[in-house]
């Protein structure tokens, strides 16, 4: 029997974990934002938790309905028979993700939804199940979208992202489901070597020889949520989990480097872990000290942006990228991610693809560089072309990029201004509002030496500062209470699926 299903994921991933469905065999595909919804039986439900690359969580809808008010949520939530999927025995966690107006708070929204649940259950049999946050029986998620609300059973547990075969990761590593997704984006399947020059905790290698050897990402991880369920099929699933029909050989090498000598170790125990020492080697190296491979390569490679990872000097570094992609990757094609518009203009090189994506909460850029001897001009007049056809028909989509996009905060912009814009706060226009402390009293512009105070002068004017002037320091005085207090506010107002596992 078929029945809807959700698919989250990432902002930017949508068409490809829409293609991962149609490969499974998924119905009745519809993208949105952060999400995919689709049809299908209970086997293509433990398919798609195994073995989806780009999926963050699989929910499965039990009840969609409109509500105006908390109450109505409540009311809602009654009318589903919950002996069907719990008893008082059973722990259950309820997550929520809102953006109304009306729903201000997602945790309210939560904590009238688990009320519901257990009262209709002390109602029927005199008990009532218990909350657990952690590792729950049951974990149930309601998205409300204004009045538009929709209550799922989470059929994954711990996000699809935590494949299981990390045992160390550097500072801010690469989510796994985004690196899988990158090197989906470049059409690399292992039909050459693969390098990432600034390999981390090795993430992008590892991803990487999971798809040219056809291995499910699943196949680290521990348990679902839905092993739990009282419908569980544990024969079917096993057959899901030891079918490796869809694995083969992989031809070519993946190599990793990294200047960072913690870095280096970190991804060799990953790549260990997840048994792929055979495909991926990771070495020391600096980018700078990066040589022409022998064989044909793809670069895929997400370098630092001056966030959460900086060097000490970021535009030098992307300056170098370019240096080294244009001698020394000739005839090769090279994929980076970053954030700031002005590292990607210290490359030097024209991009044939530019592809939105967000990294977290940053709205990063996939680009791709197709790199070839001599200057572009001599290259174009021989007729060649740094884009197919098909990637002209991906920058001529207008709507893959926001209209009015202010691409990203100069290195210039100091922290403060960058948090305040990242709260989505009105930058003040201080030049408006500042005093000029260059003009007078009278807001003549010709100061009146006259006019100030002389701050070296005692109160009676003399010039010979008299400290006795002074009044004494009191050590028992009330403290300066600002009256800030610690007060906040939270933006809602968006439509989609939010990604809480940034």
């Amino acid at each position: 029997m078929e029945f809807e299903m959700i698919a989250k994921t990432f902002q930017g991933l949508e068409t490809v974990l829409a293609t991962e469905l149609i490969e499974l065999g998924a119905n009745n595909i519809q993208i949105g934002r952060r999400m995919v919804s689709f049809t299908g039986d209970k086997e293509l439900l433990y398919r798609a938790n195994f073995q989806l690359r780009t999926a963050i969580k699989i929910l499965k809808p039990i009840k969609h309905f409109r509500a105006t008010s908390a109450d109505e949520v409540y009311t809602a939530v009654q009318e589903i028979d919950w002996t069907e999927y719990l008893s008082n025995d059973t722990t259950f966690a309820v997550d929520s993700v809102v953006f109304s107006t009306e729903f201000r708070h997602s945790k309210f929204v939560a904590y009238k939804v688990k009320d519901a649940i257990v009262d209709q259950m002390r109602e029927r049999t005199g008990g009532r199940p218990n909350i657990r946050v952690t590792n729950p029986d049951l974990q149930l998620h309601i998205h409300i979208a204004e009045y538009d609300c929709t209550l799922s059973l989470d059929s994954s547990g711990e996000s699809l992202h935590r494949r299981g075969y990390r045992q160390e990761s550097v500072e801010a590593p690469l989510n796994e489901v985004l690196a899988a997704g990158i090197i989906m984006l470049t059409g690399w399947k292992g039909q050459c070597d693969l390098i990432d020059p600034m390999c981390g905790s090795g993430t992008i290698p590892i991803e990487a020889a999971l798809i040219a050897r056809g291995i499910a990402p699943g196949v680290y991880r521990k348990e679902y949520a839905f092993e739990k369920w009282p419908d569980f099929d544990q024969e079917l699933f096993d057959s899901i989990y030891e079918d490796d029909s869809c694995e083969h050989d992989f031809e070519h090498h993946i190599y990793g480097y990294d200047i960072n000598h913690n870095a280096v170790g970190i991804a060799t125990n990953n790549a260990k872990a997840a048994g792929l020492s055979k495909d991926i080697t990771i070495q020391q190296q600096d980018f700078a000290s990066f040589q022409q491979p022998a064989e044909q390569s793809v670069i895929i490679t997400n370098p630092p942006y001056g966030e959460r990872i900086s060097a000490p000097d970021l535009l030098g570094l992307y300056k170098m990228i370019g240096e080294r992609l244009k001698h020394q990757f000739v005839d090769n094609d090279a994929w980076i991610l970053s954030y700031r518009e002005e590292c990607f203009d210290q490359i030097g090189l024209k991009p044939s693809l530019r592809t939105p994506l967000y990294n977290g909460s940053l709205e990063c850029e996939l680009r791709k560089y197709q790199i070839f001897s001599g200057k572009f001009n001599e290259m174009r007049a021989e007729g060649g072309d740094i884009k197919t056809a098909q990637e002209r028909r991906m920058m001529s989509d207008r709507h893959r990029f926001k209209q009015h996009r202010e691409f990203k905060e100069k290195l210039e912009d100091k922290p403060k201004e960058r948090m305040r814009r990242a709260r989505g706060e009105e930058r003040e226009d201080w030049h408006d509002s500042r005093r000029d402390f260059r003009k007078g009293r009278d807001g003549n512009r010709d100061f009146r030496k006259d006019e100030r105070r002389d701050f070296r002068k005692g109160r009676d004017g003399n010039r010979d500062f008299d400290h006795r002037d002074r009044k004494p320091y009191d050590r028992n005085r009330k403290p300066y209470d600002s009256g800030r207090g610690k007060g906040g506010s939270k933006k809602f107002g968006k439509r989609y699926y939010d990604d809480e596992e940034d």
